[in-house]
């Protein structure tokens, strides 16, 4: 049997008096898109900087793609991420940010260039490879940071809000190409707001509120599960899990 890509055991972070997350515990299969939901606030930047060892858990352990995460350079090699707002650097061109990430997972020249162009092309951007960044939209700037994310193959990749800033046609060359990251069995952590692009993707939802998991199981048992009159969508799942106060004592497992 395989062993989970992301395991979490008792994740706690705090921030002087106030608690982020609290006692968070997760274990995701190999392969599985995994919907990470929550309110504004509700922590779920705060596990992903733990999960992606951006940030030390004050409490607990987790293991990604088998590394610790206290474990940066076995840890970068394995994932991707693709934070809301991602880090580039506007006064480099695209391809030239592009390289210097493929440097930093040590890619061969030849197989970065590949790599480069074939998702540039993916993304709409190959016209665009060759300007600055910092004369992008927002929108050109989160596809080189989706590109980024993905340019070293890993195993686990980490989306946090990936349709935030995107044209339609765009939105759905993220979602397609989510789609067919998992084909390749890479496991895919995904926060968005928008709740039909999880709907459509995850096969697994986790929901978070005030740092606490209240609701995790397979998308289509979560919808059930919310209401007792039968199958509903995922936002109205999601907001009476949420408005729930009684949700954490029932919390849905997969």
């Amino acid at each position: 049997m395989t062993d989970p890509a992301v395991v979490a055991d008792g994740l706690t972070k705090r921030y002087g008096e106030e608690l982020a997350v609290s006692d968070l515990s997760l274990s995701i299969p190999a392969g599985d898109v995994y919907g990470f939901l929550g309110p504004n606030g509700a922590g779920k930047t705060t596990t992903m900087r733990m999960l992606t060892g951006l940030t030390r858990p004050t409490e607990g352990t987790a293991t990604v793609a088998g590394a610790a995460v206290d474990d940066r350079p076995a840890l970068t090699d394995r994932i991707g991420y693709l934070p809301a707002d991602p880090p580039v650097f506007d006064e480099l061109t695209g391809r030239e940010h592009l390289r210097y990430v493929a440097r930093l997972h040590e890619l061969q020249p030849d197989e970065a260039g590949e790599r480069i162009d074939d998702l540039l092309a993916r993304f709409d951007l190959a016209d665009d490879a060759d300007r600055r960044i910092g004369t992008y939209s927002t929108g050109m700037g989160k596809k080189v940071g989706a590109i980024a994310a993905l340019l070293g193959d890993p195993e686990v990749v980490f989306l946090d809000e990936p349709t935030s800033g995107l044209d339609p046609r765009a939105a759905r060359t993220m979602r397609d190409t989510v789609a067919a990251v998992a084909e390749r069995d890479v496991t895919v952590f995904l926060s968005s707001h928008v709740l039909s692009v999880v709907d459509e993707l995850a096969d697994t939802v986790g929901v978070i509120d005030d740092g606490e998991l209240v609701a995790e199981g397979p998308t289509d048992e979560l919808k059930r599960r919310a209401r007792d009159d039968g199958e509903t969508d995922l936002e109205t799942a999601f907001l009476d899990i949420t408005e729930d106060e009684d949700v954490p004592d029932e919390r849905v497992e997969a």
